[in-house]
C-alpha cells in the first residue's frame, strides 16, 4: 500500500514518457481507479488514504491538495510525496495497466466513468455532504463485478 501522491506521480511518469501530460481532474480518476481495480482484483488496496466522495466524483484529499493550484491546466510537475516510498511490482503493474486502459481518456470521461449508477461514489455520496468516505468494500465490490462482467463479456 502507497501513499497515493506516490500512485499520481508514477501517474505522471507514465504520462511523461509517452509525451503526454495529465490534468488534475484525470490525475484524480486515474489514482481512484487502480484504486479500485487493485481492491478489486486482488483484494488489497493501492493507496493508504481514504477515497472521499466529494460533489465532482471520489477524491483523495491529498492528491487533490497537490494539483488543485493547476485548475483546468495540465500538471506540470510532480506533486510532493513523503520521500522513500515506492510502488511494488504488484502495485506498479497495476498502475500501468489502468494507464494503458484509461490513460488516453480526458477528465470528463474518466469523471463520467466514476458518476454512472451504482457507482461506489453514487451510493456514498449526499448533496451538501462533504468527505464522506467511500468504504474500501463498496469500491473492491464494484470492481469485482466489473471484472465478472467484463470476464462474462470476453467468453
Amino acid at each position: 500500500m502507497a501513499d497515493a501522491r506516490v500512485v499520481a506521480n508514477r501517474f505522471l511518469d507514465l504520462a511523461s514518457q509517452q509525451g503526454k501530460q495529465l490534468t488534475p481532474m484525470q490525475l484524480l480518476k486515474l489514482v481512484y481507479i487502480a484504486h479500485g481495480w487493485m481492491l478489486g482484483l486482488t483484494g488489497r488496496p493501492l493507496i493508504e488514504q481514504n477515497v472521499e466522495a466529494w460533489q465532482y466524483g471520489p477524491v483523495v484529499r491529498d492528491v487533490y491538495n497537490g494539483v488543485r493550484t493547476y485548475g483546468a491546466n495540465p500538471v506540470r510537475t510532480p506533486i510532493w510525496a513523503p520521500p522513500g516510498q515506492s510502488l511494488d511490482g504488484a502495485e506498479d503493474h497495476m498502475v500501468q495497466q489502468v494507464f494503458n486502459l484509461y490513460g488516453n481518456m480526458g477528465g470528463i470521461a474518466l469523471s463520467n466513468i466514476t458518476h454512472m449508477p451504482e457507482t461506489p461514489w453514487a451510493e456514498t455520496y449526499r448533496p451538501g455532504a462533504f468527505g464522506t468516505v467511500i468504504p474500501n468494500s463498496l469500491i473492491a465490490a464494484h470492481y469485482q463485478r466489473l471484472s465478472r462482467e467484463r470476464n462474462a463479456a470476453a467468453a
